[in-house]
């Protein structure tokens, strides 16, 4: 409807007509805008796969999965079965119904590890598919449509490309929904948490890079450097959740390492929340999620700055200590100190040590703040209690520890808290994905071998030969692996009068198929019927076209919200010397106008019962003295 008006608006020259589209184009507008405000709070809230353990962690953020259509493979399989095989494609309806079966169970996947790998099945058995029965030279009328997990916008399009993409996003989306719902109070619920969210890096940087021109936005390059961008922040975020589960003891070379390690948190959240203040991902990425990456980094900064103001105002160089290891190990801390200060001078006098102290509290304290504002700025967000209660205790805490240092000299102190070395000691990567340890059947198994019997090799159809021995010879060799071939055929033989042709494939031989035997096989198949003559069925390789350059989509930056394929022209094989024109096949070009149809086919399931109400749960925020935990 939106695309029929904006045509009309274009072509009328009547005001009246002009101002009524207007006026009925603003109404679409507005409940395109209401619907995608809508979707977006189904699809990327940052509450829906929590864990539903009482808990005291600030929220991870999951993917949404993608949603498709369903698609009957049902008629272009069996028409291609029967015209390229030139087999009775009634017999292939199981195997036709067995991937169907895989397809339709793959759009509603368990939240765990069989989900993942019913969907890694289904990625590898689309490789079978589309070597078997997709050729470069032609579309086989299957269309595919997916919808973008943040917009809703459909794209529709005859190209299996697009089903493998967005099978591997929603491989990676998964991971980052495990992820979420692991038990961060537990050590091995974060390995887990870091394991999954380091795996969906490693599914969504290979879709970056294997399917490089995606029509879809969630798919295209920006988004997905920004997306790995995140799971990776949130890999941190769980090792140093796991460091410090066990509780951070009040200890000098304790703090320094958790300084860092905190420090490091903090940096890569502000690294994200840069990524996704840029063009052109901006404009789709969801709100929340660029505030909450915002308050992350305040609030590890925040962390960070507290624990080194606990080391400053606890821990006095005693005659005792190790005078050069403290001096070493706080040194690390900075890339410079404050004017006028040096590290063993600091360690050493109780006054500095206090003004420097103070002033990391006061900048622990604006981080806070910070992170509390931009939290309240947020619909979203300030609705997540637990969010609050993390940001809140947090703030206390560090309010409290000021309060506790001598006051009356603050008016004096100019100094600047310097900033913050971060360093980890657990390197986060992505983990590659390893397709190979999924172990799948060819589900057209029966076709024959791939390398032979695939969609980009012509073939005649079976002709029967039939095979009188003389003198114990058949007139003909065998060579290859499975399917055997022709080879040396004597011109004299029986065999060749009746058709063989030197380099024709065995592939049944007595009615028995032969596609898979090898040599030996084949020839004691041949040779067992003795004097009586036998029928074998053969097929001659026919000459294939040039195949089609790789289609490609081009995402337009200048043209927001719009996505179009753009299919590259095929050039016919030059056997002559004429020149002839490419030619060029349809694309499709979806925009938001489009998005209206999203609307009934985009589902999630709900949270766990019960998972949305939270209890008083115990504070790792405990108040410090030299023999509690920190964190």
């Amino acid at each position: 409807m939106r695309a029929g008006a904006e045509n009309l608006l274009r072509a009328t020259t009547n005001n009246k007509v002009r101002e009524q589209v207007l006026l009925e184009l603003s109404f679409v507008n507005s409940d395109l805008q209401i619907l995608k405000e809508e979707l977006e709070g189904l699809n990327i809230s940052v509450e829906v796969y929590q864990n539903t353990e009482e808990t005291f962690s600030i929220p991870l953020v999951p993917l949404g999965l993608k949603e498709t259509k369903e698609v009957d493979f049902t008629l272009p399989l069996k028409d291609f079965i029967l015209e390229h095989y030139s087999e009775d494609s009634s017999e292939y309806e199981d195997e036709i119904a067995d991937l169907m079966d895989l397809r339709q169970a793959c759009r509603t996947p368990s939240r765990d590890e069989a989900g993942i790998e019913m969907l890694m099945s289904y990625f590898l058995q689309l490789g079978y598919v589309e070597t078997r029965f997709f050729p470069p030279t032609r579309h086989m009328g299957v269309l595919f449509t997916w919808y973008d997990s943040f917009t809703g916008v459909p794209v529709c399009q005859q190209n299996l490309l697009l089903e493998k993409a967005s099978i591997l996003f929603n491989i990676g989306a998964l991971y980052t929904q495990i992820g979420t719902r692991c038990n961060r109070q537990t050590q091995a619920g974060l390995e887990n948490a870091v394991d999954a969210f380091q795996r969906a890096a490693g599914i969504l940087s290979y879709l970056k890079e294997t399917f490089t021109h995606t029509p879809s936005y969630d798919m295209s390059p920006a988004m997905l450097n920004v997306l790995v961008k995140m799971m990776l922040a949130q890999a941190q975020e769980c090792v140093f959740e796991q460091i410090g589960l066990p509780g951070i003891r009040n200890e000098f070379f304790t703090l320094v390492k958790m300084t860092q390690e905190v420090a490091k948190v903090g940096e890569v959240y502000m690294l994200v929340n840069t990524a996704m203040n840029q063009e052109p991902v901006k404009e789709n990425i969801p709100y929340s999620w660029s505030k909450l990456a915002q308050i992350k980094s305040d609030h590890y900064k925040a962390l960070a700055h507290y624990f080194i103001a606990t080391i400053l105002c606890d821990h006095e160089l005693q005659s005792g200590d190790d005078e050069d290891q403290q001096e070493k190990a706080f040194s690390q801390l900075y890339d410079y100190m404050p004017e006028g200060l040096k590290v063993l001078t600091v360690l050493k006098d109780k006054v500095q040590r206090k003004q420097l102290g103070k002033a990391h509290l006061r900048k622990a304290i604006v981080c806070h703040e910070e992170a509390l504002r931009v939290c309240g700025l947020c619909k979203k967000l300030r609705n997540i209690d637990v969010l609050q209660e993390v940001l809140t205790a947090a703030h206390k805490r560090s309010l409290l520890k000021y309060a506790q240092q001598e006051t009356e000299d603050d008016f004096l102190s100019l100094i600047q808290a310097p900033d913050i070395i971060p360093k980890t000691e657990h390197k986060i990567e992505t983990i590659t994905p390893q397709f190979s340890k999924v172990k799948v059947k060819d589900f057209f198994h029966r076709l024959g071998p791939l390398t032979v019997f695939s969609a980009k090799q012509r073939w005649t159809a079976p002709r029967t030969i039939r095979i009188h021995q003389e003198a114990e010879e058949l007139g003909f060799s065998l060579k290859g692996g499975s399917p055997v071939q022709i080879y040396c055929l004597d011109p004299a033989c029986s065999a060749a009068s009746m058709g063989l042709k030197e380099g024709d494939y065995i592939v049944s031989v007595g009615g028995v198929d032969c596609k898979w035997l090898g040599v030996n096989e084949v020839l004691e198949k041949l040779k067992s019927v003795g004097e009586q003559p036998i029928e074998m069925e053969v097929i001659s390789c026919q000459d294939t076209t040039s195949s089609m350059h790789s289609k490609s989509a081009t995402y337009s930056v200048g043209m927001q919200k719009t996505y179009s394929l753009i299919c590259l022209a095929m050039e016919e094989d030059k056997t002559d010397q004429t020149k002839k024109a490419p030619l060029k096949l349809p694309f499709l070009s979806w925009g938001t106008k489009n998005r209206q149809k999203a609307a009934s086919t985009l589902c999630l399931p709900s949270a766990v019962a019960g998972s949305s109400q939270i209890k008083k749960k115990l504070s790792p925020f405990t108040l410090l003295n030299t023999e509690s935990s920190l964190y």
